[in-house]
């Protein structure tokens, strides 16, 4: 392909994306493929002569689309957003086009001076302190990592490091291997699962500090300090805390106002892990969820979430560059250069693990310029207008409960009930495949995300996506019945069998002093005879509380209300029919009542 061509087939890429994304809802929102689906289309081997550009293109639909998940689409409300913009997608394609590999401000001063300053922009946005700007007489400054969890094990290597140092110069004698082995990290046991693996990687010990529900499940200072009291008693050293600001499973916020001066007093690195919730603070309203800054070692959060920076763009400040360095830095001589001594430059290669790094800033340049401060604000806040909507919705349905405080663009919800029912609830969402979610836990509680990830979102998605919701809700749903009943507040009388007998449903037929108004159950439940020990009545602890409509494959309430039971001789062997059905139609889909339901 030469320049030619690729300008003609640059122009069709683009109308590709562009209609791609224009008609992106019109697609299932989750592919519908089997595991190992795609290496059936394509051959075992590459091709020997080169294939044409057309083909090229034609195998996009067939073989790349079917296995896509749609993170882009308005009906995506899973996991946490990834942002995109026409722009970053623009300065993405000429990142790729210089090509450069900007370990060093001389491998390519652009890659590396931009990146100062786009931080510097960004920081000033979010208001960090000074210390956390480059360009102010601070010893800190900000890089562009790859991902949240490349920023949370940076700054754990970077910790380890400068304790090691600190305690070998007051002790020069004592072994590096007796101080690692008695290192000790903290972490809420909300915080993201790779904070865990990072003390993995680290080699460290990795604490989980407990949360409630009544705490609103964020870490507070009189709980972080018993723990490192406790620990500093078992001869152990705490060096590091990941602080949450917007905690994955439902968005809390540790109290880093608690936490900051602890840390700082007990010489504790404090690196805040803010990936999804860092780009609302750009709006003065949440701002003051980041209060607690000015304590911290290190701050890190994702521009490629909410930000419009298309991935991967993971945005960290610390607060002492010499740290990071300190810990990383590696001077071979083919890598030195004329200027890296003057104090003037940056080279980002000691500030993150990998050696080479892409021209990442070029997207925040692009994105920041042709949005604007007012026009990021503007989305993060319609985003957060939507999710409020949604709990709304929510709060309005008798059947549903809001489980965590919606402070952003996530609603944690479930169905009053059994984690069993919200578990097969969102089976059927995601098997509809009209929308996407993800669950969490809380408080041993099976819960529903709900976050407005797109773009592209409207009101008239997040009704649509409600919409689909309580109708699958609704199919869970059990009959009217009187509640008075369920709950054990009227207990009628219950005729009772003679030995030997089993009780049932003859189909129906009204038969004078039998006729009662049995439990809510399910012949599945029956199956397992829960009350036919003649001794506990029947009508309280043995049905299910929301009993499945769906018996055999089949839409049916049968077996979820016996109508009239009688008792029969011990080998019969009918199974109850559906209520009202006529004498002659088929039984439920149940084998013969067991002689463990015997009165």
């Amino acid at each position: 392909m030469d320049a030619t061509e690729f300008r003609r087939r640059g122009k069709e890429m683009v109308d590709l994306i562009a209609d791609y994304l224009e008609n992106i809802e019109q697609r299932p929102v989750y592919p519908n493929v089997e595991p190992g689906y795609l290496r059936s289309l394509i051959p075992q081997e590459a091709p020997e002569e080169p294939d044409t550009y057309e083909d090229v293109v034609k195998d996009i639909e067939r073989v790349i689309m079917p296995g896509v998940t749609h993170w882009h689409s308005p009906y995506f409300y899973a996991y946490f957003p990834t942002a995109s913009s026409f722009p970053a997608m623009l300065a993405d394609m000429l990142s790729g086009a210089i090509g450069c590999i900007g370990f060093s401000w001389a491998a390519s001063p652009a890659c590396t001076e931009l990146e100062t300053v786009m931080m510097d922009w960004l920081g000033k946005m979010l208001k960090l302190p000074e210390e956390f700007i480059a360009g102010t007489h601070g010893q800190g400054g900000g890089v562009i990592q790859g991902t949240a969890s490349e920023a949370t094990l940076v700054a754990l290597l970077a910790a380890r490091s400068r304790t090691v140092r600190i305690i070998l110069a007051n002790d020069p004698q004592r072994p590096e291997t007796d101080i690692t082995s008695k290192l000790v990290a903290y972490a809420s046991d909300q915080a993201h699962c790779s904070v865990e693996r990072a003390g993995m990687i680290g080699g460290v010990r990795m604490k989980k500090i407990p949360t409630k529900q009544s705490n609103k499940y964020a870490v507070h200072g009189e709980t972080f300090l018993k723990m490192i009291q406790e620990d500093k008693a078992a001869g152990l050293i705490p060096f590091y805390l990941c602080a949450t600001l917007g905690t994955t499973p439902s968005c809390a916020f540790d109290r880093i106002t608690e936490l900051g001066p602890i840390c700082n007093a007990e010489q504790i690195w404090m690196h805040i892990d803010a990936a999804y919730a860092g780009s609302s603070f750009i709006c003065p309203e949440f701002r003051p969820l980041l209060n607690g800054i000015e304590f911290a070692d290190s701050f890190n959060f994702n521009p490629h979430k909410w930000l419009l920076v298309n991935f991967d763009c993971s945005t960290m400040w610390v607060r002492d560059r010499s740290d990071l360095i300190g810990a990383f830095k590696m001077d071979p001589l083919y890598l030195k250069h004329d200027h890296q001594e003057s104090g003037l430059i940056t080279d980002y290669r000691h500030w993150q693990i990998p050696l080479g790094r892409r021209f990442r800033s070029l997207k925040m340049w692009f994105v920041f310029r042709m949005y604007g401060l007012k026009g990021l604000q503007d989305y993060i806040r319609k985003h957060v207008e939507l999710a409020k909507e949604f709990e709304t919705l929510v709060r309005a349905d008798p059947r549903f409960e809001i489980s965590a405080d919606v402070i952003l663009a996530l609603v944690c919800f479930r169905l009053k009930g059994s984690n069993e029912m919200n578990e097969v609830l969102l089976k059927r969402i995601n098997n509809g495949k009209k929308i996407h979610l993800v669950p969490c836990q809380l408080s041993g509680q099976f819960v529903l995300r709900f976050a407005i990830c797109a773009r592209t979102t409207e009101s008239r998605h997040v009704r649509e996506a409600w919409r689909i919701i309580s109708q699958l809700a609704e199919e869970n749903e059990p009959p009217p019945r009187d509640t008075a009943e369920m709950d054990g507040r009227r207990t009628p009388t219950v005729p009772r069998c003679k030995p030997g007998q089993l009780r049932s449903d003859p189909g129906g037929n009204v038969d004078g002093g039998d006729v009662l108004n049995p439990p809510l159950v399910s012949p599945n439940h029956l199956l397992g005879g829960c009350c036919g020990d003649g001794r506990r009545n029947p009508r309280r602890g043995c049905h299910p509380r929301r009993p499945s409509r769906r018996l055999g494959g089949v839409r049916t309430w049968c077996g979820q209300r016996l109508a009239y039971v009688r008792c029969q001789p011990q080998g019969a062997t009918s199974a109850p029919r559906c209520p009202g059905a006529a004498a002659n139609a088929p039984r439920c889909p149940v084998a013969a009542a067991p002689s463990s339901f015997r009165c």
